[in-house]
């Protein structure tokens, strides 16, 4: 079935208090969708951020960006006050996200919060924090400890910690109890509202598009709590981390410094924690996008130590094995499998046996060969096209930045001799939708023919991405037409679903609704 969707992170809706966040402004973004005729929304991994805020980076698989618990709702439940939220001080560019200011002013208004919370907490508390002990536990002290060690990796801590020596830490649990509740309110609050706003998304006919990171951040809970799921030596050191080998791009390739995970002993598991990760994130989600696919065929194995790549050795990955595991806990899952970059003839036919959409680039088409694969004549139905990724330059930018060559190509590629950037990527947005790929979906940076100030990241770089927001009344009734206009004459209307039926859900429905 052919449908469409728009890309955008969450962190980039606009909002009063300094990040996007599951507000008002989320609740009526879906509507923008709805009204767009767009059957989608696919944002970034939730995870709390870490090292550059980028959210590739996550302090926890399982767990929720704090930075997206709406404060509103908070002051609505009487936690704060609205004069309290006015008076920090989160930074006065409505375009700009400063994630310092954040990081300083808005933890200790969740902080506030959570005292009075735990006056008085709601009777579902105890519920969740039960039905999620499995990674909660090791979240909140991993947390509570990381904050008492001034924020360094586990990887530095004092052995007891590091190891996780049981009488250490159950003497820790005592001592941080209050760090570790506060940990607790802030899971319990973002997925209460994520709870809330997700029926509200299903009752507009909307599905989120999530994001799952391949690897998992060094420092984190996953790799303190879960030592045997990766390559440690017996110290809990990393034998080797992930990377990319040397390119035309760059003579010692990319040193990403991920742990590489124990495919033997996952697979004696059944590959038990991934199936439990793809599963929490399909309770969150839609449809799960799962990035750097390739290397469930091949991973590329870089020395513990090593400054670069160049050292590095491709190893097997765990192939079909796991998604079978997937298939036979799971039964089928909706997964979109991010397969750009360097890309073998063995992954392309692990990616062809699991039968899940893979994904083509319009960016990506048009290069000095004038024969990539990522052409619209190229491209498959069962795929997911996008103009650009949040990777890429957004396609203004591209117009503006490519050589003469590839840009006068996409011309004549499209039919198309558009000299101004608007006429450009409207154009390009076109060929996109016009594709035979079953599933479009579009940055919203290129839909408002934003130029590269909008880019969301620049891989390989840190300090200023993850940064570019939406400001107030951007999204227009007239630009929802003008999708809505293309969206129907490429076929891609979402066709209507039989309404929710349970009682529970259509009453939780229209609360998300009241509290906009």
């Amino acid at each position: 079935m052919r449908s469409s969707g728009i890309l955008c992170p969450i962190s980039s809706l606009s909002s009063r208090y300094g990040i996007g966040c599951l507000s008002k402004e989320a609740y009526d973004f879906v509507d923008f969708l709805k009204e767009s005729g767009q059957t989608y929304w696919q944002i970034l991994p939730f995870g709390p951020t870490g090292f550059g805020d980028s959210p590739y980076q996550s302090f926890s698989t399982f767990a929720g960006n704090p930075y997206f618990i709406c404060l509103e709702s908070l002051i609505d439940d009487g936690l704060l006050k609205k004069e309290e939220c006015d008076a920090a001080d989160f930074g006065n560019d409505p375009k700009d996200v400063d994630y310092g200011k954040l990081y300083m002013n808005r933890y200790p208004l969740l902080k506030l919060a959570s005292e009075r919370f735990f006056e008085k907490p709601d009777e579902e508390y105890a519920s969740f924090i039960n039905e999620n002990a499995d990674w909660l536990e090791d979240y909140g002290l991993y947390m509570a400890v990381k904050q008492d060690n001034g924020g360094r990796s586990w990887l530095e801590w004092e052995d007891d910690f590091r190891l996780r020596k049981p009488e250490v830490l159950e003497k820790e649990k005592e001592k941080l109890g209050d760090e570790i509740k506060f940990v607790y309110f802030q899971q319990y609050m973002f997925f209460k509202q994520w709870k809330k706003f997700h029926i509200y998304t299903k009752k507009q006919g909307i599905k989120i598009i999530g994001d799952i990171p391949f690897y998992v951040a060094s420092d984190s809970a996953d790799t303190w709590a879960n030592p045997e799921l990766f390559q440690f030596d017996a110290d809990r050191m990393p034998s080797a981390v992930a990377g990319c080998p040397p390119d035309a791009f760059s003579a010692d390739g990319q040193l990403w410094g991920n742990p590489l995970y124990n495919w033997d002993y996952l697979k004696e598991t059944r590959y038990e924690w991934w199936v439990r990760r793809i599963s929490h994130a399909l309770e969150i989600c839609d449809v799960l996008r799962v990035d750097h696919f390739r290397a469930f065929d091949e991973y590329y194995s870089i020395p513990y130590g090593d400054k670069t790549a160049v050292n590095g050795k491709w190893k097997k990955g765990p192939g079909i094995g796991l998604f079978h595991a997937v298939r036979e806990k799971l039964g089928e899952v909706q997964i979109i499998a991010e397969d750009l970059g360097y890309i073998t003839e063995s992954v392309r036919e692990l990616v062809k046996e699991t039968g899940y959409p893979s994904m083509k680039v319009l960016q990506f088409a048009f290069d000095g060969s004038e024969k990539s694969e990522y052409l619209p004549y190229n491209c498959t139905k069962n795929a997911v096209i996008y103009t650009g990724t949040h990777d890429n330059e957004t396609t203004r930018g591209w117009f503006e930045d490519t050589s003469d060559h590839d840009r006068d190509f996409a011309r004549r590629y499209m039919n198309s001799m558009h000299s101004d950037a608007g006429g450009f990527v409207w154009g390009f947005i076109r060929l996109a939708q016009a594709s035979v790929c079953d599933t479009c979906i579009v940055p919203i940076q290129d839909y408002l023919v934003k130029g590269n100030e909008a880019r969301i990241n620049f891989p390989s770089t840190t300090g200023t991405n993850w940064r570019w927001r939406l400001v107030p009344n951007e999204l227009s009734s007239a630009l929802a037409a003008s999708i809505f206009d293309m969206t129907q004459v490429y076929g891609r209307l979402p066709v209507p679903e039989t309404p929710e039926t349970d009682e529970d859900e259509a009453e939780s429905g229209s609360e998300a609704e009241s509290e906009k």
